[in-house]
């Protein structure tokens, strides 16, 4: 599903990756999908849970993006106190 990518930002406190995503993306990977995650570009992610996520940004809610790179699905987890960003492959979810 293709959707239009809005501007709308959010703080993203600490921003943490796992071990492997720093081993087995570049910085120019993980920087990529931050954006997209920053700029409400959820991903990979069906219509409901992209909707979920857009009220999530206004009600202060966890907020998750789903991207594929490398070959795997990469998760950003952004907490509802917007403490933490956490970056990590789905496997290690």
């Amino acid at each position: 599903m293709k959707r239009k990518v809005t501007h709308v930002r959010f703080p993203y406190g600490k921003l943490v990756a796992t071990r492997r995503i720093t081993e087995e993306l570049d910085g120019m990977t993980i920087s990529c999908l931050l954006t997209r995650h920053l700029h409400c570009d959820w991903g990979e992610l069906c219509e409901e849970d992209w909707k979920m996520n857009d009220a999530a940004v206004r009600n202060g809610e966890r907020l998750l993006s789903s991207y594929q790179a490398a070959g795997q699905k990469v998760f950003i987890i952004t907490e509802c106190d917007r403490s933490v960003t956490t970056i990590l492959f789905a496997d290690e979810y």
